[in-house]
């Protein structure tokens, strides 16, 4: 089971303008964690606002292209100019090179998510004794802990 959540946009004049003008960049990067023993791997990908550091959308799965493509599709009503990404396999094949840039350099502040993201949620921690049973609870707690520090969205 996958579950997908993303913050629904709300309808403000501001909204309007931003829509309108599109997000230039933005960077999109996946964080490895685990269900039950570490071959049950676990990925969260997402997608943040360069200019803003907002989160955009996320997803749960697998690291394969079938997942990322979930999240391309997810971004598609931002009208995303340019992608920065960190080079890994399912980027380079499903996004154009005119709106793709490979580099450390552009990925810093969703690096700095991943670290927020760990630190917070203790099964999230390197070399921890906590670790989601299920994967739904681990969609959930993460998925509950975007909702809530991200969006802003009383839980």
């Amino acid at each position: 089971m996958e579950i997908i959540l993303v913050k629904e946009v709300q309808e403000t004049e501001q909204e309007e303008t931003f829509k309108a003008v599109g997000i230039q960049e933005s960077e999109l990067d996946e964080m490895w964690s685990f269900v039950g023993r570490k071959k049950n791997q676990r990925w969260l990908w997402h997608a943040i606002d360069r200019l803003t550091g907002k989160v955009l959308a996320y997803v749960f799965g697998r690291r394969k292209d079938e997942v990322f493509l979930k999240l391309k599709n997810l971004l598609a009503p931002f009208g995303i100019k340019k992608y920065c990404t960190d080079g890994w396999g399912a980027y380079e094949r499903n996004l154009s090179a005119e709106q793709h840039e490979i580099g450390k350099k552009k990925t810093q502040r969703i690096e700095q998510k991943h670290l927020t993201l760990r630190t917070k949620i203790k099964s999230k921690t390197r070399k921890t004794i906590c670790f989601s049973k299920s994967e739904e609870m681990h969609d959930l707690v993460i998925g509950l802990f975007i909702n809530r520090y991200e969006f802003g969205i009383n839980i």
